[in-house]
């Protein structure tokens, strides 16, 4: 590690140190200072060993060179390779002597201090304990440690577990560079303490910022966070304590004489006494009020009670807690996920949710890099309160109870306003439709006409004129998907299948009949899109040569290379073809700066090789066709059965009108997205060309920083020929963090995460309980699949997954169920089940957790439940 190092001091006082130090005394180091500086905080006496003295240290050792390299090269689930390397890095570092001059420095402070007094030894990197990765429990720490020997021991033990095991896979995780991130040590006078424990300035459970958690147990800290007793706990909310759990506590963790610690049986009789009084607890909390107000965000904070003095030994950030959405009004506001609507849950690039934001009409609120719409005046509002809660029922029953789990409680939902707002949609339901087929042909040939216009009006624009054009044509998109006709078709389709579901499970006891009876409609792209991949299969299994070629593929350019191939030609354009009607969608579609399958084929290559492998000749049209027969059949047993009940034959009449209506609108439900995705390619490609003339000249440096600006930041830079730099690293290191948070489906303005759900009676004991979407039972081998592209599917298999897109719809050919953690029954995967006649449960919580990979399951997609087999 031969990089160059100051010759600047090896040892801060922590009176030296604040938060501009953090290079010099690492994220620990830096707090600890910052704390000392709060007037009514205690923190023990203490010291820190700078950055510089590592430097200066790790300078001796120039065999780190090689193995940091190669160390570097790893990734996080390289796990043997980690442990094995990280080993010997540690084994160097601790046995590098320490310079003369670097000892002594860390000594010195002791004889002042008194070197006979005993001290906690911590770790301080200098990436741990920021805002977006604590690093907590990650580095090494040492209680009371006496002596000046013992104590240069273990600054190089603190040092050397910079390489432990966990702390190189959370960097390799977490995108942290194993060079640029050294090693300062705190050195901080040991107390005695009666308790102690941890606060939490927001509910690490819930992550409501109003309310604050403490831990508390006897004796030192390591008791709990060892997990060796049960502790206290006490919920504080408004200065007042509102629940408490007194834990049971075998044993405490004291100082020992002779360096160290040792373990101490507690009396039975004391076992259940709480460590601290209501009175701590709630003064306790204002402390950590007064020091979340320094650091202006959540924290993390270790305390110790001593002599009724609470003493504080760090704060940290709270990383795990989701952002809350900017109100600006400082009322009680109610937020609901866009991303469980849209089945995109992960985080959006910036340049992605300013797009969306201009695309929509209804105002969206950003936090965490996801979307949420404020939905506090529809609730306040009884009118629009029904409306809301049974548009958002149907589409995710956990999001309608989260949201009446917060009415219920009646101390959150504001009055409704005196204009008025808040109430019902403007306007409406749609207007009633004919049921005729040349509406949808109409509203399709519409769309399409647009989209080559702009196509060939966009290729003409550059600089300012296509960020304008863009602006333009998004007013224009906005127009087509919120058409009147087009909402009235798809209203149509879905008031069509309510009513076939409501009056069939009354006059017959059919459950879900619409499930069957929407099975191969015509007009459906996203079913039509995995059924074309298919006779893809078809085009290529012909060609050995061509289908081995595919099986060792890994750059994007290897349509460029078929042509080589005996069959490669008619392969080449097989794929082309598909790429040109649908190579514009890819998982996350809804953010433009996703990838698409045209920018990155490779994509698809595992799934059609599946389709070589699993399926036959014509596979796609033969599937289709039986969609198409099992839906017929299923409309006249149903007919049949109506017309032999009381007054059957108006009954009959009545069902076979809907079930015309359902299968002639119910495919266009699909169309409105897939023509905004095929408009956002066309923008997305001509953007890049501006982001290419960045690069060029000098003022970017590399295309694809342009998605961590929003959209008139982006225009700004083309107009200017500036781009801020570090902007775009701290957006990037913001989405890095934002991407290891789960969102919730409902979010409050103090933070709450409010959970739904199902409340139901109907579920087996032991079952997962879901959303049923399409109906029938089915048992297979769970396959859970995260990524698409390593979707190794077999005829078996039920796929379970987070949520599914319409870009999933090429691998439900190949599965015979489906189980998903987000979703609703008109979302795109239940909607393609239900064609391709899938058993499928949604909304499962946790189900890619719960369920293991390679497990029997039974998928009931009548009553919406998975059960886990032996």
């Amino acid at each position: 590690m031969t990089t160059p190092f100051s010759l600047g001091r090896y040892v801060l006082d922590f009176e030296e140190i604040d938060r501009s130090r953090l290079a010099v005394v690492g994220g620990k180091g830096a707090n600890l200072g910052e704390l000392a500086r709060i007037d009514g905080i205690h923190v023990p006496a203490g010291y820190c060993v700078t950055t510089d003295a590592f430097r200066r240290t790790m300078a001796d050792a120039p065999s780190l060179d090689d193995r940091l390299d190669r160390l570097s090269r790893l990734g996080p689930d390289d796990r043997d390779a980690i442990a094995a390397l990280s080993a010997e890095i540690r084994e160097v570092v601790e046995r590098i002597p320490v310079p003369d001059d670097v000892a002594e420095a860390i000594t010195r402070p002791l004889a002042r201090l008194n070197e006979k007094t005993a001290y906690a030894v911590r770790s301080s990197a200098t990436a741990e304990d920021s805002p977006t990765a604590s690093f907590a429990g990650q580095h090494d720490t040492y209680l009371n440690v006496v002596g000046p020997a013992a104590i240069l021991e273990h600054v190089r033990s603190c040092w050397a577990s910079l390489f432990t095991e966990r702390a190189v896979t959370y960097r390799l995780r977490n995108g942290f560079d194993h060079r640029k991130v050294t090693m300062a040590v705190v050195v901080q006078r040991m107390v005695a303490p009666d308790a102690s424990g941890i606060l939490f300035t927001a509910d690490p459970v819930t992550s409501n910022r109003k309310v604050s958690s403490v831990e508390a147990g006897f004796g030192l800290g390591e008791a709990l966070v060892s997990g060796l007793v049960n502790a206290d706990v006490y919920k504080v909310r408004d200065g007042e304590v509102v629940d408490r759990t007194v834990g049971a506590k075998h044993l405490a963790i004291l100082a020992s004489p002779d360096g160290g610690t040792r373990r101490q049986a507690i009396e039975p009789e004391s076992q259940r006494r709480p460590a601290l009084t209501d009175a701590q607890v709630v003064r306790l909390t204002r402390l950590g009020r007064r020091i979340e107000a320094h650091f202006g965000r959540p924290q993390d904070i270790e305390w110790c009670l001593v002599d009724g003095d609470f003493q504080i030994v760090q704060s940290r950030p709270i990383t795990t807690l989701f952002p809350i959405p900017e109100a600006g009004d400082g009322g009680d506001h109610v937020y609901v996920s866009v991303g469980h609507q849209q089945m995109m849950t992960d985080p959006m690039k910036p340049l992605g949710l300013s797009v969306w934001q201009l695309t929509t009409p209804r105002p969206m609120a950003e936090a965490g890099g996801r979307l949420f719409v404020d939905v506090t005046a529809g609730l306040a509002s009884p009118a629009g309160r029904d409306a809301l809660l049974e548009t958002l029922g149907r589409s995710d029953p956990l999001i309608k109870d989260a949201l009446e789990t917060v009415l219920d409680r009646g101390d959150f939902v504001p009055q409704p306003p005196e204009d008025g707002a808040g109430g019902p949609p403007a306007g409406g339901a749609p207007a009633p439709v004919e049921t005729d087929p040349a509406i949808v042909e109409e509203l399709i040939a519409r769309s399409r006409a647009s989209l080559a216009a702009v196509g060939r009006d966009i290729k003409r624009k550059h600089g300012s004129d296509l960020f304008d054009f863009i602006l333009e044509d998004l007013q224009e998109l906005q127009r087509l998907l919120f058409e009147p006709r087009s909402l009235q078709v798809i209203v149509a389709a879905m008031e069509a299948a309510w009513w076939l579901n409501r009056e069939l499970r009354t006059w017959l006891g059919e459950e879900n009949a619409a499930d069957v009876l929407t099975q191969s409609v015509p007009d459906n792209v996203t079913s039509e899109m995995g059924l074309a991949l298919l006779d893809v299969a078809d085009a290529i299994r012909p060609h050995p040569e061509v289908v081995a070629f595919l099986r060792d593929v890994e750059d994007d350019d290897f349509l460029d290379r078929l042509p080589e191939l005996a069959g490669g030609r008619e392969a080449r354009d097989a794929i082309r073809a598909y790429l040109d009607k649908y190579g514009m969608r890819c998982v996350g579609e809804i953010d433009i700066t996703r990838p698409r399958w045209s920018e990155r084929p490779t994509t698809l290559v595992p799934v059609i090789l599946g389709n070589i492998d699993n399926a036959e000749p014509g596979a796609g049209r033969r599937r289709f066709e039986h969609g198409r027969q099992e839906a017929r059949k299923k409309e006249q047993e149903l007919l049949e059965r109506l017309r032999a009940l009381p007054d059957g034959e108006r009954k009959a009449d009545e069902t076979k009108a809907m079930i015309d209506r359902l299968r002639t609108f119910a495919g266009y439900r699909e169309y409105p997205k897939y023509f905004k995705v095929s408009r956002y390619f066309l923008y997305k490609r001509a953007l890049l060309e501006e982001a290419d003339r960045l690069v060029r000249a000098g003022a970017l440096r590399d295309r694809e920083d342009v998605f961590y600006l929003r959209f008139q930041e982006f225009h700004d830079a083309v107009r200017t020929g500036q781009v801020d730099d570090g902007l775009i690293r701290r957006r990037k290191q913001e989405f890095g963090a934002y991407q290891a948070l789960t969102p919730p489906r409902v979010l409050t303005s103090d933070g709450e995460a409010v959970a739904g759900s199902y409340r139901r009676q109907d579920v087996p004991a032991d079952a997962l309980a879901g959303l049923p979407v399409s109906a029938g039972t089915v048992e297979g081998r769970a396959r859970v699949i995260l990524d698409m592209t390593e979707a190794d599917l077999e005829a078996d298999d039920i796929l379970v997954t987070a949520y599914t897109d319409p870009s999933w719809s090429p691998v439900f050919v190949r599965i015979k169920g489906l189980v998903t953690e987000v979703g609703g029954l008109m979302t795109h995967g239940a909607v393609i089940a239900r064609e391709y006649g899938l058993p499928a449960v949604v909304g499962v919580e946790h189900a890619t957790r719960l369920i293991r990979d390679g497990q029997r399951i039974r998928v009931n997609g009548t009553n919406g439940y998975v059960e886990i087999l032996p």
